[in-house]
């Protein structure tokens, strides 16, 4: 399989038969490569529901007619927006054709703000493991650093860690580092970095130090076989 990097959050993950994106925040994200009017998506896999995560996820889902999974009231409130949504939540697995997805905790918020400024309570902000053709993807979603990451990567054979760096609103580096050691992934990449500038960072510095795993730099539209 395929996995490639596309700024913030976004991680696309294709497969033989699926094209799977997680976080698609594209439009106003100048670091994105991506154009949420081309881009194919068979599964959206939704960690919160921050507008720089849900994104272009109701306008991708609905061209695509793309199964999105998300934490469980976000899912509702896409279900209501038409789209064809499962819910789930922490701790929750579920097996689909294109493969396993289980929900971690996040220390984080979860909310989504409409264009007239109302909030809607999105749920529980969530990590996701995916499990796909042999393989574990873990991307950690928006976190501070918390001690379960290390339960987490004793139970599950990690193959590929996406790790938020960008301090402010998620770790830092200093407690990425921390979070990689635990998590014990044999690839750790950062991201959640330099897309705005609060949360400018230097993600070479990041892998450069990585112990647990090998750390990697995925440039915008890198890609990576696994």
């Amino acid at each position: 399989m395929k996995l490639s990097f596309h700024g913030q959050a976004v991680v696309k993950v294709e497969t033989a038969d699926h094209t799977i994106l997680f976080d698609p925040f594209i439009s106003g994200n100048e670091k994105c490569d991506l154009n949420a009017d081309t881009v194919k998506a068979d599964v959206i896999l939704l960690t919160h529901g921050h507008n720089d995560h849900v994104g272009d996820t109701v306008e991708i889902a609905k061209r695509n007619d793309a199964l999105v999974v998300a934490p469980n009231e976000l899912a509702n409130y896409l279900a209501s927006k038409g789209l064809n949504t499962h819910p789930m939540h922490i701790g929750g697995a579920h097996e689909f054709d294109f493969g396993k997805v289980k929900f971690t905790q996040a220390f984080h918020g979860s909310s989504y703000t409409e264009e007239d400024g109302t909030i809607i309570y999105t749920g529980m902000p969530a990590g996701i493991l995916l499990t796909v053709e042999g393989k574990t993807i873990y991307h950690v979603g928006d976190t501070g650093l918390f001690s379960d990451l290390k339960l987490i990567g004793n139970r599950n054979d990690i193959d590929v860690a996406f790790v938020p760096i960008g301090d402010n609103f998620t770790m830092g580096p200093e407690d990425a580092l921390v979070a990689a050691d635990w998590i014990q992934a044999k690839t750790v990449v950062p991201i959640h970095y330099n897309t705005f500038p609060v949360i400018e960072q230097d993600p070479y510095s990041f892998a450069r130090e990585v112990k647990t795993g090998k750390g990697i730099v995925m440039e915008i539209g890198g890609e990576m076989e696994l």
